[in-house]
């Protein structure tokens, strides 16, 4: 037996003869099963990760396909091999929890059909609107009947891309990709390129399904992984479209707001760890959109909630101008303090969309900023102040 020997190209000839005979056909011959857990996935399709490796030792000069019982599957093996060799793996089983960095992470390399030449909208359709239920709280499990009228409803008005409302599409998808549990089947949902098998199986079964439990929990309670996870989906997959209708249907059209602590005399909700841990999430996005355009009419620089989430959490509901003659008593409908998130230095004119060239203003402090007299001299305070709030919070949470 020579794993190490294996190369991308034994690999790439056992998924052509899997693509040949099907799954089953492909792992009856070699003695697998279908994997409980790891998936490779390439070019949109899914294969057993210790069948791959089993079949492409075959390939090997000299050698011949390995049986079950000659290795492991697990990370550390077949899985951490395909990964080694470039391939991506994905966990469909994921446990424990899961973190900010890993989720966005993951978020970010979510495989969708692009047959179109554009991203086709299933999956971030379906990921949008169980985000929206984790926000409100409401319960992570529904029976498979209303999951599909719910999705179907959601592509059939959102799917601006010719989607098809079959929600058994992108909930198998995503449910081999780890981020969605379905449960009461004791066998695993077939590829989501099937049609007729993939909707019968659906229907025989009825699985309860939703969220895995750590994902659903970090989008839940935490506001800053949230909104990064709604920028990477939005920016990633709807930068030619408008996604305010969508985003109203599913609850989230004011998740940039949805998490601040009502005006008053209780604990700020935001701790400096959490801050940290946000701008961190937001500089990683920052290295992929800096300086690129949305694709609409108006070509808008892109923005990030997360980043605007963070400042308005460190204002705690203060306008950040030190000079500020006074605070307005009005509040909005939700008891928030009406406050305006606000770039010391343009986009436009190569500013950072991140908290420490950003502030909070309230609305005569931010037009004072953009059109006053003193606007120059303003500008410069509020770079101190942006920059000197922004350190302040590092500061604490390295220190904690």
């Amino acid at each position: 037996m020579a794993l190490s020997d294996l190369t991308r190209g034994e690999v790439e000839q056992a998924m052509e003869e899997c693509d040949r005979l099907g799954r089953d056909a492909f792992l009856q011959h070699y003695g697998f099963r279908r994997a409980r857990r790891y998936l490779l996935v390439h070019r949109g399709s899914h294969y057993d990760t210790k069948a791959i490796v089993g079949a492409a030792h075959g390939f090997l000069a000299g050698q011949q396909p390995l049986a079950a019982s000659d290795f492991s599957g697990g990370a550390e093996h077949a899985a951490g091999l395909l990964r080694g060799l470039g391939f991506d793996v994905v966990d469909q089983q994921p446990t424990g929890t899961v973190t900010h960095d890993e989720l966005v992470d993951r978020i970010t390399r979510l495989t969708v059909n692009r047959s179109s030449g554009r991203p086709a909208l299933y999956k971030p359709i379906t990921l949008l609107w169980a985000m929206g239920r984790a926000l409100r709280g409401e319960p992570r499990l529904l029976p498979w009947s209303a999951t599909e009228e719910a999705l179907a409803s959601l592509l059939r008005q959102h799917g601006q891309r010719g989607e098809r409302p079959r929600p058994d599409y992108p909930v198998a998808s995503l449910h081999r990709e780890g981020f969605w549990e379905l449960r009461d089947c004791a066998d695993t949902a077939p590829t989501a390129h099937g049609d007729a098998e993939l909707r019968r199986w659906f229907t025989d079964r009825q699985p309860l399904g939703g969220l895995a439990e750590p994902v659903y929990d970090l989008l839940g309670h935490s506001a800053v992984t949230r909104l990064a996870v709604l920028d990477e989906l939005l920016n990633t997959y709807f930068d030619d479209l408008d996604p305010a209708p969508l985003l109203a249907a599913v609850g989230l059209d004011d998740a940039e707001t949805a998490d601040l602590p009502e005006r008053g005399p209780e604990q700020w909700l935001l701790t400096a760890a959490a801050y940290e841990r946000g701008c961190r999430l937001v500089e990683q996005r920052e290295e992929r959109t800096h300086g690129r355009r949305a694709a609409r009419t108006t070509n808008p620089p892109i923005r990030s909630r997360a980043a605007r989430y963070l400042v308005l959490s460190r204002s705690e509901g203060r306008c950040e101008n030190p000079h500020c003659t006074g605070q307005p008593a009005d509040v909005t409908d939700r008891n928030h303090p009406i406050l305006e998130v606000d770039h010391v230095v343009d986009l436009t004119r190569g500013g950072r969309d991140h908290p420490s060239q950003m502030v909070a203003l309230c609305p005569n402090c931010h037009a004072v900023k953009t059109r006053g007299s003193t606007r120059e001299s303003l500008r410069r305070t509020l770079q101190e102040v942006a920059a000197e709030r922004h350190r302040s919070m590092t500061d604490a949470a390295r220190i904690r």
